[in-house]
């Protein structure tokens, strides 16, 4: 649909940004909705990040989203964050409203529905957590598994100083116990799992697959990966063979934007199997 002079106007911000699916999903529930807006992706390096917020807040955007590499750069510009925000260390989502700009994590929400939405309900409660990672989705990952109720979230990163930084500031934040191992001891790390979040890039489109064997992680354990595009990543297509359950990135993507949608526009969309197809279908044809 076309728009007006009075669309209400938002985007996402990545580096690089030509991947992302984001675009695709507010304009389908643009058009479902009948909203005079529009959402436009914008590819914004590191060190043109806080110029870039500035310029949009003043043309009058009503908001960003925020993905790799900006969440935590977001979190420090923000004026206000929410509990959310504040507690993840990072931010997705950005609002411009009365001078001010209002930082919001709904990574976290996001993927707690999604596993849920895939899984029973309580599916992983009492199991232990193994969270590849430590940047910006890693800490929404464990306020995901904390609310899921994860006996223990076991953190591995290729920098295990940053793994153990991000235990000790989540200790007070959650009630889970978290432990911070090295990329080496990934096999100590996955014994007797009950789920696998991958949470770092690799696997995303143009970047190398994910380098780790799934030997030592049990058949039982669901595996997830934070990446959606391409959607079956080399790490989920290894996991279904051996017989692991696999969910993928779609469905945090998804349930990540209703409340971001409803703050750019003032319509609160729903996820539906037919936002998935469509999905899917972008994701097919490039």
């Amino acid at each position: 649909m076309s728009i007006s002079g009075k669309a209400k106007i938002a985007g996402v911000i990545g580096w690089p940004i030509a991947h992302s699916l984001s675009p695709r999903l507010h304009s389908y529930w643009l058009d479902a909705h009948g909203v005079d807006g529009a959402y436009i992706p914008l590819a914004v390096k590191r060190e043109d990040f806080a110029r870039v917020i500035q310029s949009l807040r003043h043309a009058g955007f009503t908001g960003v989203n925020v993905t790799v590499p900006h969440k935590e750069a977001a979190f420090a510009i923000a004026h206000e964050l929410d509990d959310a925000a504040q507690a993840a260390g990072a931010a997705n989502l950005l609002i411009f409203s009365g001078g001010k700009i209002t930082g919001r994590n709904t990574d976290a929400s996001g993927l707690a529905a999604s596993l849920t939405e895939a899984l029973m309900k309580n599916a992983l409660a009492g199991k232990d957590a193994v969270l590849l990672g430590t940047g910006g989705a890693a800490r929404a990952a464990v306020l995901a598994l904390s609310e899921l109720g994860v006996r223990e979230i076991r953190i591995v990163g290729r920098n295990q100083g940053r793994g153990e930084m991000l235990a000790r500031e989540f200790s007070s934040r959650v009630k889970t116990p978290l432990r911070a191992l090295a990329w080496a001891d990934w096999a100590k790390a996955a014994e007797g799992a009950g789920v696998l979040v991958n949470a770092t890039s690799a696997g995303m489109s143009g970047k190398d697959k994910l380098d780790l064997s799934l030997d030592p992680l049990p058949v039982n354990a669901v595996v997830t990966d934070l990446v959606y595009n391409p959607l079956e990543t080399d790490l989920l297509q290894r996991a279904q063979a051996r017989g692991n359950r696999i969910v993928d990135g779609l469905g945090m993507l998804m349930h990540q934007a209703v409340p971001a949608f409803e703050a750019f526009y003032g319509e609160r969309p729903q996820v539906t199997p037919a936002l998935r197809t469509e999905l899917k279908k972008a994701l097919r044809h490039g």
